[in-house]
């Protein structure tokens, strides 16, 4: 179940959600969530781009935890930012998968290849995984 509220400030739009642990039907919700939030504020390719990253994070932090997720984005003048939160203290680990393993281990690959940043902090009992996309423009 997703559950939280859309955050309005001046300059910003901004998403927060909480995820249930194992609960990887929300991750359809979330992107969905992500299309009205950025709606005409984000062109469609950086808009997909970030639906498919923020699908990875969420999905990784459903299957590798026993906790649930805290995903929390923003639009900021020109950059697009999305965290991940979980509760499990262990970093993610990007792996490069073995060539039967066809399904899994991409993730982490996919945001170092596809965003201008991203990073892991450490954040009470557990950890942060976000990433930006930066010059996004708005919709033609």
């Amino acid at each position: 179940m997703v559950d939280g509220r859309d955050q309005d400030r001046p300059g910003t739009a901004g998403l927060s959600r909480r995820i249930g642990a194992g609960d990887l039907g929300a991750v359809a919700g979330i992107r969905a969530a992500l299309r009205e939030l950025w709606g005409h504020r984000v062109a469609e390719d950086p808009a997909f781009t970030a639906e498919l990253l923020t699908s990875e994070l969420v999905t990784n932090a459903l299957i590798h935890t026993a906790y649930g997720a805290v995903v929390t984005a923003s639009l900021t003048g020109d950059v697009l930012r999305v965290e991940v939160r979980d509760f499990a203290p262990e970093p993610p680990d990007p792996y490069l998968p073995a060539s039967e393993d066809r399904t899994h281990g991409r993730g982490l690959l996919l945001v170092q290849a596809l965003a201008d940043a991203w990073g892991v902090r450490a954040q009470g009992a557990g950890k942060v995984v976000w990433f930006e996309l930066s010059g996004v423009k708005p919709a033609a």
